[in-house]
């Protein structure tokens, strides 16, 4: 595997999971809620991510990893459950393109750049706190 393709490998990753997860809160969160409606959006723009992820690297010659059969979900009973497993969702995200924009290179990079971005701005729909450099809990206190 290429070094071009392997930080691409471990974004299409965790974007299986983000798919996954963000599925299942989805569907089990009350129908015309805010909950729904913002994890829906969050679950099409990473299912949309994942599929860029997987293009990009079969146009690099490699085959991208599968999703798993299933990941770790989190609490989700309650609706401030539901809340806090999709903000971790995002920060987890946030973690891999910033993993992502610290390793890729030209459109890779840029690409990352704008999807950490959306990662940060979808934690604070989310409840979350306004981060200086998202992604990156060592600098998170700076």
């Amino acid at each position: 595997m290429t070094t071009e393709i392997t930080p691409l490998q471990t974004a299409v990753a965790g974007e299986h999971a983000a798919v996954w997860v963000l599925g299942v809160i989805g569907a089990q969160a009350p129908e015309d809620s805010a909950l729904r409606d913002q994890v829906t959006d969050a679950f099409r723009t990473h299912r949309s991510q994942r599929d860029h992820l997987v293009a990009r690297i079969t146009a690099l010659g490699g085959v991208a990893v599968p999703a798993e059969p299933g990941y770790t979900l989190g609490d989700v009973s309650s609706s401030s459950a539901a809340w806090a497993a999709a903000l971790e969702v995002e920060k987890k995200a946030a973690a891999v393109y910033a993993d992502l924009v610290a390793h890729a290179t030209g459109s890779d990079r840029s690409w990352a750049v704008t999807a950490l971005v959306e990662c940060a701005i979808r934690q604070l729909r989310f409840r979350g706190s306004p981060e200086i450099f998202p992604g990156t809990s060592e600098l998170a206190n700076r």
